[in-house]
């Protein structure tokens, strides 16, 4: 027997302001969660301060709202830097937030080789499936392998990027796109960052991936075990790879938001349990378990505190962890890895065929088949080809009791226009005006933005501001597809 390993638990916690995140988050390092999740809100992730125009209405609601480095100091204060590991999900704005963090462990005394964590910073999938993109694909990867390179430099112990299946698959595609359109996504990065210069078995070290863990118990291990196979494969035979290290796919799972129901909450309990053991049965190193009212509202503290229980159990009650692959041998386990493998193998082919994963997305072949992919699993539900328990049968005659949810006070709003307005009042402008221009300079240059951006967020310039400079160089993307 193999004595395995726990892996990093970790909860979604934040909304609003960054004083009130820093509170619930607090909370969950006090009920024993090894790592903590960050998710930011709309105008966060579309690079627009708090009191922008496009704001309004959406300040604090899917996330914590950050607009500066004051910010940032009130979401990470009392939390050790060099203590935790930090996952952001962030992509079009996350080398800004990557800065910020990186100048919040300065100002803790924490230097950054001693900083570990993961930003996603994976953009490609935002043009197939979820949206929050800023700047045009070559612009995009030009961002994305600054930061490959920089933090090889200075931050090694940073993920560098976390190729995400996870939001295809919540908007509707199947296991075998799922690790298909990923792998030709991680490909198109790893090719970007060779041709830039890199070599690819340091920053490749660095890479990680974050997948979905779906209903289907079986064929989610499969999925993982398949996606190992065939990481390992492209690395090796595609780009030279020979650093083991370089060779692994670590990734991090969230189990399936898509599949929480609003009907029968309690149910969505069992639902993320199978889920999240599907997870730990197929070798995740971090993984995150949604709360049972997620289809309804942002969590409670109560229901966030559920979920990691949830993790906690599996990870110290049922002894699945005392193995490494625990289901290797088995002909269905095995079986269904071999089959996935072929069925994505066909996509990465088709993928290739086109010029790649960025001219797939362009001309809508990713979104196509994903949109295709979530019409014939709605059909199946509504056919009851395909069972929802508690929303197409087993359906409930009693009038539910209705759970408490939270409600996010809207005063949080004005609170953080008011911060950001007295923030740009008392920094220094004229400094924080020349960071600006260089960040704009460098974006105009083939330089690494990172340090023009770090010296902006030192400055207190704002998200918005930073993302304005870059928008004035790159300008914005504007899909061409008609889906």
């Amino acid at each position: 027997m193999y004595r395995g390993r726990l892996w990093t638990m970790r909860q979604y916690a934040g909304f609003g302001t960054a004083e009130e995140s820093n509170r619930r988050y607090r909370y969950l390092l006090d009920h024993g969660t090894t790592g903590l999740s960050v998710a930011f809100d709309l105008p966060t992730q579309m690079g627009r301060d708090s009191d922008h125009p496009l704001a309004g209405g959406e300040v604090g609601r899917v996330g914590v709202a950050i607009a500066s480095l004051e910010d940032m100091e009130t979401l990470f204060s009392g939390i050790p830097l060099d203590r935790v590991t930090t996952s952001m999900t962030i992509n079009a704005t996350g080398v800004i937030l990557l800065c910020l963090y990186l100048a919040v462990a300065e100002k803790q005394g924490v230097p950054w080789t001693k900083v570990g964590g993961t930003i996603q910073n994976d953009v490609l999938k935002e043009y197939a499936a979820r949206g929050t993109y800023i700047y045009p694909p070559a612009a995009s990867l030009r961002i994305v392998t600054d930061v490959f390179a920089f933090c090889t430099e200075h931050v090694p112990s940073w993920n560098t990027i976390s190729i995400s299946g996870y939001h295809m698959r919540e908007a509707g595609c199947t296991a075998a796109q799922e690790l298909g359109f990923t792998l030709a996504n991680g490909i198109a990065y790893v090719d970007a960052a060779v041709r830039r210069g890199l070599d690819v078995d340091q920053f490749g070290a660095r890479l990680s991936f974050f997948f979905n863990v779906h209903n289907d118990f079986l064929e989610e291990i499969a999925k993982f075990r398949a996606a190992r196979r065939m990481w390992a494969a492209i690395m090796r035979d595609r780009f030279g790879a020979r650093e083991p290290r370089a060779l692994m796919l670590r990734f991090h799972a969230q189990t399936a938001g898509s599949s929480l129901t609003a009907q029968q909450p309690d149910n969505n309990i069992v639902r993320t349990a199978v889920q999240a053991l599907a997870a730990v049965l197929g070798g995740c190193q971090s993984l995150h378990t949604n709360a049972k009212d997620e289809a309804l509202a942002l969590p409670t503290e109560e229901s966030a505190r559920l979920a990691l229980r949830t993790q906690q159990v599996i990870g110290h009650e049922s002894g699945v962890t005392d193995t490494i692959d625990p289901l290797a041998g088995s002909y269905a386990i095995e079986a269904l890895t071999t089959e996935l493998e072929r069925r994505a193998q066909e996509y990465l082919a088709r993928i290739d065929a086109m010029g790649g994963a960025v001219a797939a997305i362009e001309n809508g072949f990713m979104q196509r088949e994903i949109h295709a992919a979530a019409y014939r699993y709605q059909q199946e539900i509504e056919r009851k080809d395909r069972i929802i328990v508690g929303v197409n049968e087993f359906v409930s005659t009693a009038a539910e009791v209705p759970p408490t949810l939270l409600r996010i006070d809207p005063a949080l709003e004005g609170q953080q226009k008011a911060r950001l307005r007295a923030l740009r009042a008392r920094r220094d402008a004229g400094r924080a005006a020349a960071a600006l221009a260089r960040v704009e300079e460098t974006a105009r240059s083939t330089g690494n933005l990172l340090p023009a951006i770090l010296d902006a967020v030192r400055a207190y310039a704002t998200l918005g501001e930073i993302s304005d400079a870059m928008r004035r160089v790159f300008g914005e993307h504007r899909p061409s597809v008609s889906l």
